[in-house]
């Protein structure tokens, strides 16, 4: 009896040190991003879907799409770090990326189920200045020949054709399937805000469960509509801004969030206690969202007349997730849409001879330092802001 159990614990020994040193690959390639957009049928008047070949028609969608994150989705310093640190893994082009030029290399087909391993081959029509452009207008508007939007009138020179929702280009890379046996998390980690369930019945992010595409409101947040022309000097009419501002942008984060510091007045007499209360009011997914690299932080202090910290409390607003053996979602204190989170200081009465202010501080991290430093990232932009500052006086009472 001794040796078939001494076979079958040296097996699973085996197999947990195998899953600590295999690829880590975190999610199944799904059909609609497992191939890059193909440009075969380009029509001449298109170029060679260069930002700038649109910007000439549409000057205020192209300097919008300019400011954007999703213009450095290749050239972004941090994900060029944290890409090459994980391997400089191929279907991480194919968002980043996402057209078939943009590539070095062709997607002749997949090796395995999970499509984490391409059969490629070098790109004849490969051009570099495309690539760094990263999520450019074609990667979204540009599909077998025709240019795609939501409307479908017009009298343009190129081939349109409508969508039945502008949520439907969001989702090739923005949702993304998490269904794996030995993957236990409730969503990709590479800035996806959903998952689609195995059923396909329905979509979820964060408290927010559709049973469409056109009801997951992405455009309507991260999109603003404003009256402008299509092309310059044509008719005005509602669109969209294309400006995707999110976890980069302060003004975006703040307007997401609902935040008071107040001191409580539910206490006996004598006794006080301030407390911090954050709600996500405005976005229908988790704050934060996408990498799990990202979290808040909240930093209560109270401080006596020469700023010397008598008390404080300090806490994280995150996803924690276990990668290895198995990938599994631990827990997550992020806040979804409505639920309020309350954050208290109590003061002592000892403290109250003494105290004289308490601050409470949020914060967005865009990246733990630790991981920047693991993956040798050299910020030259912060990784961390604060969303919100306030300080109290407090009375002689």
């Amino acid at each position: 009896m001794k040796r078939p159990l001494f076979i079958v614990a040296a097996f699973i020994l085996l197999f947990i040190g195998w899953r600590f040193i295999r690829p880590l690959n975190i999610f199944v390639v799904d059909e609609r991003f497992a191939w890059p957009v193909d440009t075969a049928q380009i029509p001449p008047l298109l170029g060679e879907l260069r930002a700038e070949d649109c910007g000439r028609c549409h000057p205020a969608f192209y300097n919008e799409w300019r400011t954007t994150i999703h213009s450095q989705a290749w050239t972004d310093p941090y994900f060029q770090a944290d890409w090459q640190f994980d391997g400089a893994q191929h279907v991480c082009r194919l968002c980043h990326t996402p057209l078939d030029r943009q590539q070095p290399h062709t997607v002749l087909g997949y090796r395995d189920k999970d499509k984490w391993d391409p059969i490629l081959k070098d790109n004849p029509a490969f051009f570099p200045e495309l690539q760094h452009q990263g999520v450019t207008c074609a990667a979204c508007h540009y599909r077998e020949g025709k240019i795609v939007g939501v409307i479908g009138n017009t009298s343009a020179p190129h081939p349109v054709q409508k969508l039945d929702n502008p949520n439907q280009v969001c989702v090739r890379c923005h949702i993304v399937e998490g269904d794996r046996w030995d993957t236990f998390f409730r969503f990709p980690p590479c800035g996806t805000v959903a998952e689609i369930r195995a059923d396909q019945t329905s979509i979820k992010t964060g408290e927010l469960s559709v049973t469409d595409i056109a009801s997951l409101g992405c455009v309507q947040c991260h999109m603003p509509a404003v009256e402008r022309p299509l092309v310059e000097g044509g008719e005005m009419r509602w669109v969209r801004q294309h400006l995707w501002r999110g976890g980069h942008d302060p003004a975006m984060v703040k307007q997401g969030l609902d935040i008071r510091f107040v001191e409580s007045t539910e206490l006996a007499s004598g006794e006080r206690k301030f407390v911090l209360t954050i709600i996500n009011k405005g976005a229908a997914h988790y704050i934060p969202t996408g990498t799990p690299d990202r979290f808040l932080s909240v930093s209560l202090r109270l401080l006596d007349n020469d700023g010397k910290v008598l008390q404080k409390k300090y806490d994280t607003l995150k996803r924690t997730v276990m990668w290895r053996p198995f990938i599994v979602d631990l827990w997550d204190t992020s806040l979804p849409y409505g639920e309020p989170r309350h954050y208290d200081l109590p003061i002592s009465e000892e403290d109250r001879l003494n105290a004289k202010t308490v601050e409470a501080v949020v914060r967005y991290h865009l990246l733990d330092e630790k991981r920047r430093k693991r993956i040798g990232y050299n910020n030259q932009e912060p990784i961390v802001y604060e969303v919100f500052r306030k300080k109290l006086f407090l009375d002689a009472g």
